[in-house]
């Protein structure tokens, strides 16, 4: 299934499963996501601090999916393997040309990340100028305890317009005792399936990895054969809708299928998409647009409707404050009812003084976490949000839910905050009128102060 439109090739093994090997992701990239299970898609997301899914999966190709990153840290390698390591099939490090030149390095992080993770590690090199030099590389790399290697069968400096070498293959494959996988045999040997087979049997490789020959047509792992282009891009299409792909990659996929009819009244109508709805539009699939998300949307919709779930016994850290593992998600809320307004009005109703909220930044990362004092207790979400305000509605969820007051949820409106609003039509009384940045690893404090109009506002401080 290719619910993943990034995917770089697969290495096609005899009488066995496909291997999908993604596209390499950047380490420092991966750090700052965090895991959401998508429940509308039914996938694994991990998401940027802005909010943009970076790598998405599903339960279906959890055997199937190799991990592929770019690393030049050990460390780092091993934090986003054991970030991902529950969701894949594999661990794959890239070894770009800065590694090439520098075998400690590439033995180091492929030996943590052999003994620190549970899935199996595979490295995908390019030969180097000399085969005396690449052959002592491949036997290095065998000893830290890999699964296997992929071998591009070019040099670094060279093009995919530049002939492969079967023979450097070849020769790896027959000094080492693991599996080698050929790759870098399209177009010049790989066109439809059977030539897959005679590609490997030419390099002597255990496998083969096919990264352009199957993103210009997936259907060539087809043992009938190749499938029209036109139906396969429309099946790519409605798999990109569904599991919602941004639309940017989706093109760029669909640009790669085209090839040479990018200048076809079909390729002028894809390239000036800039939507999803755009796309599908242009190959005949608008209903099918309109469908889908339309079955989204309402699958959204029931999951916030529904009565959230127990969060459990508020836990109390050894300072004091009291954590629960919540997030603000603005669509469970009203436009209008947020769930420091309604702290805010619970405050005001039993005279107790105005919520504080301390709000600090993360350097590593610039993620917030925010902590309010309500009645001399401190409440703290464990989970950093993307800003001062997300953070700071978190926590006022937190102080909520801990004394089983309503949130302001969708169906909790409480009347009191709409009589307010409509009193003050002008004045957020649970926002701030102004947002200061808060300073990297330093506290932001929220003081509250009266009004002349006898209306009291937070203030920001």
């Amino acid at each position: 299934m290719w619910s993943s439109p990034c995917a770089q090739g697969l290495h096609v093994r005899t009488n066995k499963c496909p291997l999908i090997s993604l596209q390499e992701l950047i380490d420092l990239k991966m750090l700052q996501c965090r895991r959401v299970v998508n429940e509308v898609l039914s996938t694994v997301d991990f998401v940027a601090p802005d909010d943009r899914v970076v790598f998405r999966t599903c339960e279906r190709e959890q055997s199937r999916v190799v991990f592929q990153m770019g690393t030049s840290d050990e460390a780092r390698a091993l934090a986003v393997a054991k970030l991902v390591e529950n969701d894949v099939a594999g661990i794959d490090g890239g070894m770009g040309a800065a590694l090439l030149s520098d075998p400690d390095k590439i033995e180091k992080i492929l030996s943590t990340l052999v003994k620190g993770t549970r899935r199996p590690v595979t490295c995908k090199i390019r030969i180097l100028p000399s085969m005396e030099d690449t052959l002592s590389l491949v036997k290095r790399i065998e000893r830290t305890g890999i699964a296997a290697i992929a071998v591009h069968g070019r040099k670094q400096e060279e093009r995919p317009q530049h002939p492969v070498c079967c023979e450097a293959i070849k020769a790896i494959a027959e000094t080492l005792s693991i599996p080698v996988i050929a790759n870098g045999g399209s177009h010049d040997h790989i066109q439809e399936y059977l030539d897959i087979e005679d590609f490997r049997q030419a390099t002597a490789a255990s496998s083969v990895m096919v990264a352009r020959g199957a993103m210009w047509n997936p259907s060539i792992f087809l043992k009938e054969g190749l499938r029209p282009r036109e139906e396969v891009m429309q099946k790519y299409i409605q798999y990109a809708v569904k599991y919602d792909n941004h639309y940017t990659n989706t093109k760029y996929c669909l640009c790669q299928m085209l090839r040479e009819q990018l200048e076809s009244s079909q390729g002028r109508l894809l390239h000036a998409a800039q939507s999803s709805r755009e796309i599908c539009e242009a190959f005949g699939l608008g209903i099918f647009y309109e469908d889908t998300t339309r079955e989204l949307d309402a699958r959204q919709a029931e999951l916030l409707a529904r009565t959230p779930e127990e969060p459990g016994e508020a836990a109390e850290d050894t300072s004091g404050v009291i954590q629960m593992a919540v997030r603000f998600d603005r669509r469970a809320y009203s436009p209008q009812i947020t769930p420091k307004m309604c702290l805010l009005e619970w405050c005001r109703r039993e005279k107790l003084a105005q919520p504080v909220y301390e709000t600090v930044q993360r350097p590593l990362d610039r993620l917030f976490c925010s902590v309010v004092t309500v009645a001399d207790h401190k409440y703290q979400s464990t989970l950093w949000a993307k800003s001062k305000k997300l953070a700071e509605q978190a926590a006022a969820i937190v102080c909520l839910r801990s004394r089983g007051l309503p949130e302001g949820r969708l169906g909790q409106e409480s009347p009191s905050l709409h009589k307010r609003k409509r009193e003050a039509p002008g004045q957020d009384p649970g926002e701030s009128r102004t947002q200061e940045p808060a300073v990297p690893g330093e506290l932001c404090k929220k003081p509250f102060v009266a009004l002349g109009s006898g209306e009291e506002s937070p203030l920001e401080g």
